[in-house]
Parts: C-alpha cells; structure tokens; sequence
C-alpha cells in the first residue's frame, strides 16, 4: 500500500462546528509550519470561516523578503579572487537561507504555499548557480504564492532561474530548445500526456524563443532579443499565428482551462488534505475545486479558501495522514515548543533537512520531491530520530526550564501545578500528534518516558507527601525539565510524531 487509504467521504459544505483543539492544530499544520500553543488556544472555539478568512487574508497582503543588498549583483561586484567571491557567495546564501527559513516560520500560508511552489515550478540552484537569480526566484513564488495562477505561470517562466535552468536561455529562433515547452505542459500546467502533443512542444517552443540576452558578464538578468525569436508562424493547441511568449500562454489559459484546473486542484488536494487522490471519494471534492478555479478566472485564494472551510478538510479521516517531510518536521517543533530560536537554530534546521532529503532550493529534479512515503526508508527515519535528539538537547543546553514552560503551557492554567504525571504526559501527546498515540499501551510507555527511571514510582503517588504536598509536582520539581525532555525524545521516535 503506498498510501494512508482515503476515506472521506464529506463534501466541500462549509464545516460550522465551532474548532476543537485537534482541528485548529491540523488547520495550523496544514497551513503553515505549525503553531504555539498559545496561538492554537487562542483559535479554538473560532469558526473555520473566520480563522481562513484571517489567513488568507494575511497572506494575499504579506509582503515578499526585502530585496539583499545583493539582489542585483553580478560577477562584476564580487571579489577577482576566485576562493574570496565563493566565501562571499556561501555567506550570502547562508544568510538568505536563514531569511527564508524565518519566512517559512513566521508566514503562514503564504510562504507555506511558495514552498509547494518551489516543488512545482522547480529549479534548481545548483543548476544556476546565482544568487541574484535566487531571490529573484523566491520573490516571484512569494508574490504569486495565492494570486492568479495565469500571471503565475507566465512571470515563473521569465525568471533567469528557470530560463537556465530549463534552457530557455539558450532557446534561440533559429534552434529551438524544446526542454521549457515540454515542462510547461508536462509538469507546470497540465500533467503529462494531458491534452497536448510532441508537435505543440515543437511549436511552443518556437514561440518562446528570444529569450537569450544574457549580457556579457555571468550572472546578468536575462532579457529578450527580438532577433532571436522565431517571427513565422505556429500552431499551438489549435491554434495558428505568429505567436510570442505571452500569446502562448493566453493560448494555453483558453483552450485547456478544464485540464490545467484538474492538475493544479488535483496537486493541491494531495499537498492540504491527502496524497490518495485517485480515490473515489477525492474525485468530487477536485471537481468542485476545478469549477471555483475557472469560474474565478484562475484566482487561487477562492479555491483555497473553499477547501480550507470545508467538512471535507476538517473530517476525522483528513487528520494525520500525510507524512511530514523534513522542514515539517523541525519547523514544526520550533513552532510548536516555542523554545527561544535565533538564525543558527534556523541554519541548523536547514541543514538537517538536508541530512535526511530535502535541500532548501535543490527539489532533486525537475519532477520535484515526491513527498509522503519518499521521507520515510531505514536511513531517514533513522537521521530523523538522532537529529530531532540533537535539537533536543541543543535546546536542553540552552534553558532547560523552558521544557518545564512548554508542559505548563500544555496542560494550561487549571493544572499548572498539577501532581499528576498522566496529566502531563497527556497534554504534550496531544500537541505533539495530530491524534494521539495509537494504543493504551503505547500511552504507558510514553508514561514510563516520563517517569525517568531514578525516580521511585510512588513519588508521584497523592499518598507519598512531604509537609501535606505531594513530592511530584509540575510547577516545582527540579525533575521537571529532565522529564519532558526524555518524553520527547521518546515522543520523536514514534510514528504518530512523524504524521501531520
């Protein structure tokens, strides 16, 4: 079985019940890279409506990473010394490494949605190797992240990053290069074999040629040379004239809005609810995705906000049952913990993503990570557990009361000094897993995590007091801090932890 089996039946009918705990978090999760605790309580008992009213809000009207003082060097502004400009480079991509990592923190849906985006309209930076071409990149999926798909698709296709990358800086009128036109289609609109032929691949990319200024020193934005571009005519999709960059895709948005809609609905169902898609219950809930897609002239937030609303999203069957990839997995303890963090803990948690297979604008190839059962073999899961231990105890290191503020926090104001292990124990699975632990006994072990083994058992019995107060308690115990630490690194190893 390579997949959770889907079995929700709901529909897109707005979801009214008032949001439990369990749905605000996997709304969170889903949305963005989690959320504190605080954040969560403060979203439960809203109205779905609402809280993606908020969201989506925020994110259409958030603006993009303000341009580095970099942003548009070329080889001319580093150093002539060879190891001195790759220092420079390496410090600059450091930074801006730390700087979008930060974004994928702190942003939500929008840069949630970009990070999908870079796994659609990949490139690859060890293809390019430009910084300046990078922000530019991060820039045009940040802007379009949930604006319209059609101004999407046509300004990805201009930035020097995919103009390298798919060779379209070297797609000139007089030799066609045909790599861009065949993953426009394949990969970035329509879905392989999905309504188009080799010959429109031969015929768009004629259309998309011109664009090969690329200056004399390296680095430089690429630009359009007229003379470069094939002016004779060409049938695309039907359709014949002397078309250029923009007539292909208005060509492309006219003729093929049904098929691009069920691609780009059906890879947005797989990413925000569940990777079976081909599922009979999946199909209706794409359908209706794919008619508010076109009715809203390929505008991405009404799609997202009918799905995000919706019973289907919020139903029981919808929570925890997509695999967290690498960045799921450290940027959502970062947010969930909400232990203090500077850009090293941030470079760090890149770096590890890395470790375990997903390096931060490097998808593996054009085709993207495919996701899900991809993060999980004997090696990752493994990588996995020894590095979410090294956070741990990096945190640990740094302020070990801080474990002792999460569990407070979890368990909130009313047991806050509570005595009771279970309580604790109980209140941290349920913010560490989207549903819990899978049996009671699995529930007992976490227990016994908690319950380090120097600890006698009846220390935490009501009977077992000293002065009236029982010797265990939350609030006091010097223990505290060490146990919650050894219950999540117990908590890491398990398979519910590596859900979302």
């Amino acid at each position: 079985m390579e997949y959770f089996v889907n079995c929700n039946t709901a529909t897109l009918a707005p979801y009214t019940t008032p949001l439990d705990q369990i749905r605000v978090q996997h709304l969170f999760r889903r949305l963005g890279f989690s959320a504190s605790i605080q954040t969560v309580n403060a979203a439960v008992g809203q109205s779905a409506d609402a809280l993606v009213d908020q969201l989506i809000n925020e994110a259409v009207n958030m603006a993009p990473i303000a341009p580095p003082l970099w942003a548009d060097w070329t080889n001319a502004n580093y150093p002539a010394d060879d190891d001195a400009a790759r220092a420079l480079r390496r410090e600059q991509l450091g930074e801006f490494r730390a700087a979008y990592g930060n974004a994928l923190l702190n942003n939500n849906l929008r840069d949630r949605l970009s990070f999908f985006w870079s796994n659609h309209f990949v490139t690859e930076l060890d293809v390019y190797d430009c910084n300046s071409f990078l922000y530019y990149y991060i820039n045009c999926l940040q802007r379009n992240a949930i604006g319209n798909f059609k101004t999407f698709v046509s300004e990805i296709g201009l930035t020097s990053a995919m103009l390298y990358y798919l060779d379209g800086a070297y797609n000139n009128g007089n030799n066609p290069n045909e790599n861009y036109a065949r993953e426009l289609y394949e990969l970035f609109s329509l879905g392989e074999g999905n309504g188009y032929t080799e010959e429109d691949i031969i015929e768009t990319a004629r259309a998309l040629t011109g664009y090969v200024e690329r200056g004399e020193i390296g680095c430089t934005q690429v630009t359009f040379r007229a003379d470069r571009h094939d002016t004779d005519a060409k049938t695309i999709l039907g359709q014949t004239g002397n078309w250029g960059y923009d007539d292909t895709i208005d060509i492309l948005f006219d003729q093929r809005p049904n098929e691009i809609a069920g691609f780009i609905c059906t890879k947005l169902y797989e990413f925000f609810v569940h990777p079976d898609s081909d599922a009979a219950e999946a199909q209706p809930i794409i359908d209706g995705l794919s008619a508010t897609f076109i009715a809203n002239n390929f505008e991405l937030a009404p799609v997202l906000s009918q799905l995000f609303k919706s019973q289907h999203f919020f139903d029981e069957t919808a929570i925890g049952v997509i695999i967290k990839s690498p960045f799921d997995l450290y940027l959502n303890f970062i947010k969930e913990s909400n232990f203090a963090y500077d850009d090293g803990i941030v470079i760090n948690a890149v770096d590890a993503c890395r470790l375990i297979g997903q390096t931060m604008f490097d998808p593996i190839d054009v085709a993207g990570w495919q996701r899900d059962r991809m993060w999980i073999n004997t090696n990752f899961i493994i990588g996995r557990w020894l590095t979410m231990e090294v956070f741990l105890e990096q945190f640990y290191q740094a302020n070990p009361e801080q474990f002792r503020t999460l569990a407070m926090d979890a368990v909130g104001p009313g047991d806050s000094n509570t005595s009771n292990p279970e309580t604790v124990v109980r209140a941290l699975v349920d913010k560490f897993t989207p549903k819990g632990l899978l049996t009671e006994q699995d529930f007992e072990n976490a227990m016994d995590a908690f319950k380090i083994d120097d600890v006698p058992e009846n220390y935490y019995s009501p009977d077992y007091v000293d002065g009236g107060l029982s010797l265990w308690m939350l609030a006091v115990s010097m223990e505290t801090p060490l146990q919650v630490y050894t219950l999540l690194r117990h908590l890491s190893r398990e398979p519910e932890f590596q859900l979302k």
